[in-house]
């Protein structure tokens, strides 16, 4: 009888590093004429049929404040600013980067996002490491003209999705199960048969879009005259998940990384939906980041993998990412 195949110390180590994280924690319009009808008497010139131009809505200039949680507080990214510390705001988030290319005065903009937050944290204080933050609601007021709300992640437990999936793929490895049907894909195979739940990852998503729909109902009754936006989540992971066998090493089943694939897409469309719905705009990040996830070499990749570079934090974005993100929300914007 073969012996169980045993796990990598990669993949003892990616779980570990997985583990680490959970505890410590996501135009202008167009003229247009008619032309001339011959007539017996001979051709005569055309009359353009004057058509309506919108006028382009004017770039909000301040106040601008910026909800969410860690994706949009720039977790670990130097220069790390702000109180309390424990919510790990970065002065180059995508947040501050908007503000500056917006030319906002520092009056005029206000990040209130925290590391760790959910849809709760934006009407009650959230306890952290340095302190309590206060209701990011808070932050808004009748003069505030653009708000930013990057937050959805933590509600659907996405993190911990991430961290479940690890975990499946070790104890198959720890059981020898490679190569059998489970091992195709484990983490699917516990989601959908744990609870008898067809997919508990969808009702959570559900469940948060519910809670960010009261969310921006409470947004634009403070500030009835503001432009919102909800900000979806970048890239973490490629559409082929062959390309992430160098860094996340064979002992992740490819149908588990698909899997990882769909449930992001689910949650970002959820966040569009319930933009939609509440009269707000949706910021596509996972667009621009395609071809940047966890897995593109580090030159490339904007969301740092398991094994994250010195100093960052695994599966969250880096400078890059914030960068990138930037520029989408400053292209809704300005749009």
């Amino acid at each position: 009888m073969p012996l169980p195949t045993r796990p990598t110390a990669r993949s003892a180590a990616l779980a570990a590093g997985v583990a680490a994280l959970l505890l410590a924690g996501c135009g202008g319009g167009s003229g247009g004429g008619t032309a001339a009808t011959p007539s017996p008497d001979g051709p005569h010139p055309a009359r353009a049929t004057p058509t309506a131009t919108p006028t382009p809505t004017p770039t909000p200039t301040g106040p601008y404040v910026a909800l969410g949680d860690s994706y949009t507080s720039g977790l670990k990214i130097a220069p790390q600013v702000g109180e309390p510390r424990g919510c790990a705001r970065s002065a180059v988030n995508y947040p501050s980067l908007v503000a500056k290319s917006l030319g906002l005065a520092e009056g005029q903009f206000r990040d209130v996002s925290c590391s760790g937050a959910r849809t709760g944290d934006l009407t009650g204080a959230q306890q952290t490491e340095g302190g309590a933050n206060p209701p990011q609601l808070d932050a808004l007021t009748p003069a505030t003209r653009l708000v930013t709300v990057g937050i959805g992640g933590n509600d659907a437990g996405f993190m911990e999705v991430v961290g479940a999936c690890a975990k499946e793929n070790l104890v198959d490895a720890v059981k020898g199960l490679i190569g059998s049907d489970r091992a195709q894909a484990p983490c699917r195979e516990h989601y959908a048969t744990a609870g008898g739940a067809a997919d508990q990852v969808q009702r959570k998503v559900d469940a948060a879009g519910e809670r960010l729909g009261q969310v921006l109902q409470e947004v634009r009754r403070r500030s009835p005259q503001a432009r919102v936006y909800v900000v979806g989540y970048p890239t973490l992971l490629p559409a082929d998940p062959a390309s992430c066998v160098p860094v996340l090493g064979s002992t992740v089943a490819a149908g588990d990384l698909g899997f990882l694939v769909e449930k992001e897409q689910q949650l970002n469309a959820m966040l569009q939906r319930r933009a939609e719905a509440a009269g707000a705009v949706f910021v596509d990040a996972a667009t621009p980041s395609a071809g940047h996830d966890m897995c593109a070499g580090e030159a490339a990749r904007w969301v740092e993998p398991p094994f994250p570079a010195s100093g960052l934090a695994a599966i969250h974005p880096n400078a890059k990412g914030q960068q990138g993100v930037a520029a989408a929300v400053l292209k809704a914007v300005r749009g």
